[in-house]
């Protein structure tokens, strides 16, 4: 007599045991050899395995389920039943079967282990079919030695027209609402092999299509067939209590039967109904750098409130609303706006933008405050540079301060801050821009060229003359480095149109700058710039005196650790709170040796959205012109180059955000393309002195666009194309 223990071999044991029968667990001399799927021994995934009792309870409710019997895990060794049903299924080996594996670690809410275990197709003859059955068994032995428990499907095999595949939900946008289907002709095998690449269907939950792809594709499903099939998955959902993952084929008379369901285990996480729209934007060209507890405290909170006082002063947002919803947040430690807030994005819907809902009064009194700031603003900024350039002048060598003192300049650096912020925000919305106004980018970079062309070290540089700092951005654990020499490209005055070049003999009044303290020990506690900064417009002087302040937070902080017997690192891990506690006396935090640097953190996306979790889910572009904006005019056309390794002759560099650090590396290019960033961003500025094309907003512009490739820059027209234009 056969037995089921020979499908692993003669003798092979495990202890006193047949190995087969260990595979197996053939120990229950009353359990049946062979379960039917209309049997109610079939629904239990123990014995049945998850496959079949998800077939079996399907059958039970009226699903197309096509007949077939189960081998169960740990079923009695009879291979007498176990021929017999062969034979009745087989029609005597006429018809061809499906051997399937059936495991209860398998078609799972937590996973489907798809494709891990074997199936065999089209068997026939009791021979074949005792060798697929061997095959499968022997597919529960997994690669680290463990042995799943294993059950065998056996089901007829149908020649189906067209098979395929069916989410009753969108799993990739994480869509409840959606379903996605994805046929071939033939059976879903050559689909889910991956050997063919399907025809995909987005229908809505009541079966209405909404689109193909590819669109081109004849289509291989009619739209009663995809009706039908949104019925099924309907039914599915409501036996097994959530969306299913369905196998499906049409035979030749056009009958829908249904070969596998099982549980989405991949859902896309998806934001919650009115999650805000959040992206780096402008934000980004003043902090691009993941940002430390402390940082956060001492640079995104300031700036959220000011920015917030801008649009509050403007009446662009409810009061109510700007005090429960930040401006500007951090996800992840990268620093994000409210994009709808800062209106760097357009209403969802423009004609309810037209009725503009806003309360009559506040309509009119935000009218009646602008028209009145509009006059008053450059005489408002001229006093809070000048107020702010005092005070810097005034602070004494920071090692001489007292723990009070310390901390109270802290506290009037936030407190400054989020005045320059929300003056800076309102002079780029209110004041009219110069066609070729200069910027403190432009204005640094000359110093730097010109201080480098003396010998200057780049510590001395920004010493001397602080305005280079519009080069950097701020950090608690880095030195501020400026952009390396070999980026600076070309003769000073080549780089830097004539008509810019400050004049050393020009009689304007010096400014005062940021105390120097280390890495210049010896320097005394405040200088002179040798560059003037006064003719800088209002919001570029804004800008540059935020860079200022936000520098001496730095040697603040700095200080503020030496003090307390910390690094830089440690440093960065405190909130301002307990900064401020700690140097009034207060222990630090218990948990802070514990308090580990958070993990670098991927570029957001342009555009995002939260989930509930604090997911990030890109937005969907609607198209690849969806924002794209000119910032500086003209049009040109040149070579790809994302400012690293050798720049091509006509370069055109693509990058994600307008950084600042990115100032020298504008001199000698063709155009400048950036996914996110605004017409008032230092760079956008510099594009127009400098006369180079520029656009922003062009979605995935640094993965569409690659290195080497040709593209056509139109910064009049917004406009970016690849490939040579006409």
């Amino acid at each position: 007599m056969t037995t089921l223990d020979e499908r692993h071999g003669e003798g092979a044991r495990d202890g006193d045991r047949p190995r087969g029968e260990v595979a197996l667990g053939l120990v229950d001399a009353h359990a049946p050899a062979t379960i039917p799927l209309d049997r109610p021994g079939a629904a239990l995934p123990g014995s049945a395995g998850s496959k079949a009792a998800n077939l079996a309870r399907a059958a039970g409710a009226g699903l197309p389920v096509l007949p077939g019997f189960v081998i169960p895990h740990e079923g009695r060794d009879d291979p007498d039943a176990l021929r017999h049903a062969w034979q009745e299924l087989s029609d005597g080996g006429a018809r061809p079967l499906v051997v399937r594996s059936s495991s209860p670690q398998e078609d799972t809410a937590e996973s489907s282990l798809a494709g891990q275990f074997a199936s065999v197709l089209d068997v026939r003859g009791w021979q074949d079919f005792r060798t697929a059955v061997r095959t499968v068994l022997d597919s529960a032995v997994r690669p680290d030695g463990a042995t799943a428990p294993m059950a065998v499907l056996v089901q007829p095999m149908l020649a189906a027209r067209v098979g395929g595949v069916m989410f009753g939900a969108d799993p990739v946008e994480g869509r409840t609402d959606r379903m996605l289907v994805s046929a071939v002709r033939g059976g879903p095998d050559a689909l889910v092999s991956g050997e063919q690449a399907g025809t995909n269907y987005w229908l809505s939950g009541r079966g209405r299509l909404l689109r193909t792809e590819p669109s081109e594709a004849g289509s291989l499903l009619t739209r009663s067939e995809l009706a039908r099939l949104a019925r099924l998955a309907r039914r599915a959902r409501r036996i097994f209590g959530g969306p299913q993952d369905i196998e499906f084929g049409f035979d030749g008379d056009g009958r829908l039967w249904l070969f596998q369901s099982r549980p989405i285990t991949a859902m896309a996480a998806r934001p919650p109904h009115g999650a805000r729209l959040l992206g780096p934007g402008p934000v980004a060209e003043t902090l691009p750098q993941q940002l430390a507890p402390l940082e956060e405290d001492l640079w995104v909170a300031p700036m959220a409130r000011g920015l917030a006082a801008a649009l509050d002063i403007g009446g662009s947002a409810p009061r109510r609303l700007l005090r429960t919803v930040p401006v500007v947040t951090t996800v992840g430690g990268r620093a994000a706006a409210d994009l709808r807030l800062l209106g760097a994005v357009g209403p969802r819907h423009r004609w309810l933008a037209l009725l503009n809902p806003a309360p009559g009064a506040r309509r009119l009194g935000a009218a009646w405050r602008v028209g009145r700031l509009s006059a008053a603003l450059p005489g408002l900024a001229t006093d809070l540079v000048a107020d702010v350039d005092r005070r810097l002048a005034e602070i004494p060598r920071l090692s001489a301060l007292p723990v009070s003192a310390l901390v109270a300049e802290v506290r009037w650096t936030r407190r400054t801050l989020v005045s320059l912020h929300a003056q800076e925000a309102l002079a780029g919305a209110l004041l009219k821009e110069p066609p070729k106004s200069r910027t403190a980018a432009g204005t640094a970079l000359t110093t730097l060229e010109k201080a480098r062309a003396r010998g200057v070290p780049d510590e001395r540089v920004i010493a001397e003359d602080p305005v280079v700092l519009a080069l950097t951005s701020p950090s608690l654990r880095e030195r501020g480095r400026l952009p390396a020499p070999a980026d600076v490209t070309g003769d000073s005055e080549q780089a830097m149109p004539r008509s810019r070049v400050p004049d050393a003999a020009e009689n304007i009044p010096s400014e005062p700058l940021v105390p120097s303290e280390p890495p210049i020990p010896s320097e005394p506690p405040h200088h002179t710039p040798t560059t003037p900064t006064t003719s800088l417009p209002p919001r570029e002087s804004l800008r540059l005196r935020i860079r200022w302040v936000q520098e001496l937070q730095v040697r603040l902080v700095r200080e503020a650790a030496r003090r307390l017997g910390l690094d830089a690192e440690q440093v960065g891990l405190l909130r301002w709170r307990e900064l401020a506690a700690a140097l009034h006396g207060a222990p630090l935090p218990a948990d802070l040796g514990a308090r580990m640097p958070q993990g670098e953190s991927a570029p957001l996306p342009d555009a995002f959205r939260l989930t509930e979790a604090g997911g990030v889910v890109a937005e969907r572009s609607g198209g690849n012109r969806d924002g794209m904006r000119g910032v500086s005019g003209g049009r040109a056309v040149g070579t790809v180059w994302d400012g690293a390794g050798p720049r091509p002759e006509d370069a055109v560099l693509v990058v994600r955000t307008l950084d600042p650090a990115l100032a020298p590396l504008l001199p000698g290019l063709t155009g400048l393309v950036a996914q996110t960033g605004s017409p008032l961003s230092h760079l956008a500025v510099l594009a127009r002195e400098f006369e180079l094309p520029a656009v922003v907003g062009a979605t995935d512009a640094v993965h569409r666009f690659p290195v080497g490739s040709r593209l056509t820059v139109d910064g009049t027209a917004g406009d970016v194309r690849p490939g040579d234009a006409p």
